[in-house]
């Protein structure tokens, strides 16, 4: 079996093997979304290819669809190679900031270590895993 698209939300992610497979599917959602009476704002449809060489553009309607260099989709950022390094330099800064914001909690010598640790574990770690 072979997945050939996700959707979550208002999101919908189309995951053809071959560029020509990507054409007829972003040309089947357009007919398809114009059968029921939807227009597909073209701004917001963009493209990621992954791990490819092919540079031949994907249209609808007859206009090329915007092509991008990484998504976020479902908290994670995916780049073109396929490569998580955008998420977890992502990751790593939000857990940094947050670091910093609870600096007084950090240095203060009324707080045990106890309560730091569940400090750190309920606001710094939770940042962390969502981007």
């Amino acid at each position: 079996m072979q997945l050939d698209y996700s959707d979550f939300a208002y999101d919908l992610t189309l995951l053809p093997h071959t560029h020509q497979r990507m054409q007829v599917k972003t040309n089947g959602i357009a007919a398809g979304s114009t059968s029921v009476g939807l227009n597909m704002h073209k701004g917001k449809y963009k493209i990621l290819k992954y791990n490819t060489e092919n540079t031949n553009t994907i249209t609808l309607d007859g206009e090329t669809m915007e092509e991008m260099e990484s998504f976020r989709y479902l908290c994670s950022i995916i780049d073109e190679k396929g490569g998580f390094n955008e998420d977890v330099k992502a990751r790593i800064g939000k857990a940094t900031a947050s670091f910093l914001q609870l600096k007084n909690s950090w240095n203060s010598k009324q707080l045990s270590i106890n309560v730091k640790v569940t400090i750190f574990n309920t606001n710094v770690r939770t940042d962390s895993s969502t981007v």
